[in-house]
């Protein structure tokens, strides 16, 4: 019987590597082309003219990440949402966010870096300590640059 794989972030940065504490359920990619629709040209039917300006980059969207520390005690925004957090923040001297490769198991799904995040701090102690967390991410794929 194979182990249990979890979904990780790898920073390609020499950043912490994000290890999902529960996998996802889903993952929502989505692709799109650029268009550049012109009302000032128009076909005989009266139709706005439409060029095309390629691709756009793949995006992935990722929802409800739960992360759970209440068994521990420790506070789930420093052991966790503050590490997705971090990865909103540029590189020193590259002027980029950070870069991650998203795998899960054996698939390397792509290569990215974190456009946005989202959270909800969901359960807490007695003292106020968050131990539970939900999180929203959304991650557009990229090559890496250095």
């Amino acid at each position: 019987m194979s182990q249990l794989q979890k979904a990780k972030l790898i920073s390609q940065d020499d950043r912490s590597e994000i290890v999902f504490m529960f996998n996802p359920t889903e993952l929502d990619f989505q692709k799109e082309t650029v268009i550049n629709n012109s009302e000032a040209l128009r076909d005989r039917d009266g139709l706005n003219k439409v060029s095309f300006g390629g691709p756009k980059p793949l995006r992935l969207s990722i929802g409800n990440v739960i992360f759970d520390t209440y068994e521990s005690g420790d506070n789930v925004m420093t052991k966790y949402v503050d590490k997705l957090l971090d990865a909103l923040e540029f590189v020193p001297n590259l002027e980029r966010p950070p870069i991650y490769l998203f795998t899960w198991g054996q698939i390397q799904y792509m290569r990215c870096f974190i456009l946005s995040v989202g959270y909800k701090l969901t359960l807490f102690l007695a003292d106020g300590t968050p131990v539970r967390a939900t999180a929203n991410l959304s991650m557009i794929q990229t090559e890496q640059t250095r």
